[in-house]
């Protein structure tokens, strides 16, 4: 009896210490680190768990066997929610998409921002904790700060599910009242449902990505659907703070509590310090204007296309590239942490200096179209119409911006014909070499992370 009531305080003498180590190890990790390096293990961790499921799962064809750089590929595009394709996505099966889907929705900016929160919420408690022998509970900053935190965390999540429920029941409401949709969907194999699911997830998250091999252009003729997608584009991105100011203004005046006034008010102290041609020929002019305004919308971020972006003239393909690069952000909190104690300046300055030292977003961008150019130099001497540097540059910027958008690749423009080259829907980036998508999947990751150097470059100077 002895031995087992001695086992048991070893046990939990043992659980004690490995959860004191364990939560040593987590605060370490969450507030000692640079945020970026925590983002980006976040981002390969989750691409990493995903690319595992995908291989292990089924596709449709269980002929056609996928490359783990093609898998992977793909894992990375959906958690940094680039949406480059170098897969056709109706290979995937009905298990494959969902498994794609919840890579999107943990990838996307709203989410990450909310587990952000979160963990700075639990930071700020922790310090409120330390001091409160010092200072009463209710006085005490750090208590306060996290206690706003809460609420404004329950909020952004009481608006996360409203808009992907309310999304997923327009697009169930709009495919039932619409045979011709339904038909769409039916004739390529796929669930309703997970077409939802899937294409609610991928517009909030602005990731880009649709269940069909074509993408939006299948149902560029489909003005309501295509309404819907835009409302959601909108309102997970560029609406979103206003959105969400809105709907805090609104608890604030029903509920008349303090903690909503205060998050209104204090936007800048660390609470919540974000944001604030040929392809639409044979449609109608209220189609044409709202093909239009879907493709404007989504150069900005999301990457969803109702046209085949090869043939829309140089100008316009120009005009979207610099719509890409304007990063739109939705940030809770801000990029750095403050650091405390007597190495607070010296520190400051050390961050200061490697910002300084680091290249510009336009200077990275060009680095890398010239890496491209160099992995993919056969191809540019061999089929120049196809591999040529404005459609590299595309590919490039999309990927950075983590948008989706491709010119994708013809065999009809091969100057000298191969009789094996067969046309797929898949991005430009899928006829790319080895070299060329390892580049492209560290440019998906730079970019989603693109906000930790946003003020790089500061010594740069272009004359």
């Amino acid at each position: 009896m002895n031995f087992f009531v001695s086992l048991h305080k070893r046990i939990t003498s043992l659980h004690r210490n490995l959860s004191i180590n364990i939560s040593f190890l987590c605060y370490y990790i969450f507030v000692k680190l640079h945020p970026f390096w925590i983002q980006l293990f976040y981002f390969i961790l989750i691409s990493s768990i995903g690319f595992l499921f995908l291989k292990l799962l089924p596709n449709k064809h269980s002929s056609l066997k996928l490359s783990n750089l093609d898998v992977f590929f793909m894992a990375v595009s959906a958690s940094t929610v680039s949406s480059m394709s170098t897969i056709e996505m109706e290979v995937f099966s009905n298990v494959q998409l969902l498994v794609l889907t919840l890579l999107m929705l943990l990838g996307g900016e709203v989410f990450v921002s909310m587990l952000t929160l979160h963990v700075n919420n639990k930071y700020f408690l922790k310090q409120s904790q330390k001091t409160n022998n010092i200072i009463s509970l209710t006085t005490n900053s750090e208590y306060l700060k996290s206690k706003y935190m809460r609420y404004l965390l329950h909020v952004i999540l009481a608006y996360f599910i409203l808009i992907h429920a309310s999304g997923y029941a327009m697009i169930i409401a709009y495919v039932s009242l619409i045979p011709s949709a339904r038909r769409v969907l039916h004739g390529k194999g796929l669930n309703v449902h997970t077409f939802t699911i899937f294409s609610v997830v991928s517009s909030f998250t602005n990731c880009g990505f649709i269940p069909t091999n074509e993408n939006m252009i299948v149902f560029k003729k489909y003005s309501g659907f295509l309404l819907m997608i835009i409302t959601l584009v909108l309102t997970g991105n560029t609406l979103f703070p206003a959105c969400l100011s809105f709907l805090i203004w609104i608890l604030e005046r029903i509920t008349r509590r303090e903690e909503f006034g205060y998050i209104l008010k204090d936007k800048t102290n660390g609470v919540f310090a974000h944001l604030f041609p040929e392809g639409l020929e044979g449609l109608n002019a209220y189609q044409k204007l709202v093909g239009a305004l879907f493709q404007s919308v989504n150069s900005r971020h999301a990457g969803e296309s109702i046209v085949d972006l090869s043939t829309i003239s140089p100008a316009i393909l120009v005009l979207y590239l610099v719509m890409m690069y304007l990063p739109p952000y939705t940030c809770f909190l801000p990029a750095e942490r403050e650091v405390d104690g007597e190495d607070d300046d010296a520190n400051k300055g050390k961050l200061n200096l490697i910002e300084n030292l680091m290249f510009s977003q336009v200077a990275n961008l060009s680095i890398f179209t010239i890496m491209i150019c160099i992995t993919e130099r056969k191809s540019i001497s061999h089929d120049p119409l196809n591999f040529n540097v404005l459609n590299i540059a595309t590919e490039i910027i999309s990927a950075y911006g983590n948008v989706g958008f491709s010119t994708g690749y013809s065999c009809e423009r091969q100057l000298k014909p191969d009789p094996n080259c067969k046309d797929s829907w898949v991005g430009f980036s899928g006829r790319w070499s080895t070299k060329g998508k390892l580049i492209l999947i560290f440019i998906m990751f730079f970019g989603r992370l693109k906000k930790f150097s946003m003020h790089a470059g500061k010594a740069w100077k272009l004359c």
